[in-house]
């Protein structure tokens, strides 16, 4: 399974899917390390939902897909490398 970073409106989706951790309704602070996990979740949603956005916004095509899933990946990654390359990323 690969786990899966969602925002809060998925809390208890099931195994693999980490969401942050929620204020107390008690008003109480989370603590430190919670506060920490909750930034780096959100630091790391922010880069792929960025990501997908650049994508789909370049790439109108990938709002229409009707493929199955073990080819989705091949077109995402086509994509990618092309807009690298637009943008002057490339190696």
């Amino acid at each position: 399974m690969i786990p899966t970073l969602a925002d809060a409106g998925y809390d208890g989706a099931g195994i693999g899917v980490h969401t942050p951790v929620k204020q107390p309704s008690d008003g109480r602070d989370l603590d430190i390390d919670t506060r920490t996990r909750n930034a780096l979740l959100r630091g790391l949603r922010c880069l792929a939902e960025r990501g997908f956005a650049l994508l789909t916004g370049r790439w109108r095509a990938l709002h229409h897909f009707t493929t199955s899933p073990e080819k989705i990946g091949d077109i995402v990654k086509a994509a990618l490398v092309l807009t690298h390359f637009e943008h002057g990323r490339h190696q």
